[in-house]
């Protein structure tokens, strides 16, 4: 079955460097859409452009130029360099002629090298014991498309008493096989952790995006299964404030690790 989140970060080709695709408002946050699911979309003509299903997508940086509108955009690639095992792919995302997105990439196949894994998951309630972190209705489209379980800090208030430390459960409403895109875009799905640290906002939008994959979900993952996500910020100055992420499947193990940019928009009285 083909899920919605499938149906709108789906690309068709129009050439071999070219793809269009549709932005959704399903996928809206405050001013525009969710920055995880234009990444997901862009990862999509990374990972076409390669053509090469050995090579796995293992870092994804997304550089956010301009909120697109809902409708049709255009996503140029370009493989700047295809080595024996790596792959480096650039993306650019158009719409009505205005350069929206920047992404680079980097797909590669495994490597042999020592390994080590000093990763420990948070020690957290599991989803069946937690309650749901936002309501459709009070928030943002895009939490219509997704279910959430609170495990981590305190819920948001937006006062400035509590400490940028957010997590918990997340998968999506239709069930659906994780993957490197939908792994991608879990990485901004959940309401910003620096909302309880600086109070009410008028918004955060990203102005950069890196992704790191980092391992492929268990062999034995369902469709339904939910995933444990957790986010971080320790500064905000000038304006901007930092977030760092982590994604772990419900056994263990970690899956992706990501670290962005915002612009803190202060609310106007």
């Amino acid at each position: 079955m083909t899920t919605r989140f499938d149906l709108d970060t789906a690309l068709t080709r129009v050439d071999d460097t070219t793809f269009e695709g549709r932005i959704a408002r399903a996928w809206w946050v405050f001013r525009g859409p969710n920055g995880g699911y234009l990444a997901a979309m862009l990862l999509r003509a990374l990972v076409e452009a390669t053509a090469d299903g050995e090579r796995a997508p293992r870092s994804l940086t997304v550089h956010y130029l301009e909120a697109p509108a809902e409708g049709p955009v255009r996503v140029t690639t370009a493989v700047e360099r295809r080595g024996r095992s790596l792959s480096t792919v650039t993306a650019r995302m158009t719409q009505d002629g205005r350069l929206v997105a920047i992404a680079i990439g980097a797909l590669s196949k495994a490597w042999p090298a020592p390994a080590y894994n000093d990763a420990v998951m948070p020690d957290v309630p599991p989803p069946e014991r937690c309650t749901e972190a936002v309501r459709p209705g009070e928030v943002p489209p895009i939490f219509t498309q997704i279910e959430t379980r609170w495990a981590i800090g305190t819920r948001p208030a937006f006062t400035a008493d509590a400490a940028a430390h957010v997590g918990g459960w997340i998968r999506l409403v239709e069930p659906r096989r994780l993957d490197a895109v939908l792994a991608t875009a879990m990485m901004d799905f959940w309401l910003p952790s620096m909302f309880n640290r600086i109070g009410l906002v008028a918004g955060v939008p990203t102005i950069d995006l890196t992704v790191h994959l980092r391992a492929a979900p268990p062999a034995d993952a369902h469709d339904d299964d939910w995933y444990l996500v957790t986010f971080s910020s320790r500064l905000s100055a000038e304006g901007f404030a930092e977030e760092d992420g982590e994604l772990w499947s419900r056994d263990g193990r970690l899956l992706a690790q990501s670290r962005q940019l915002a612009l803190v928009l202060a609310a106007r009285a």
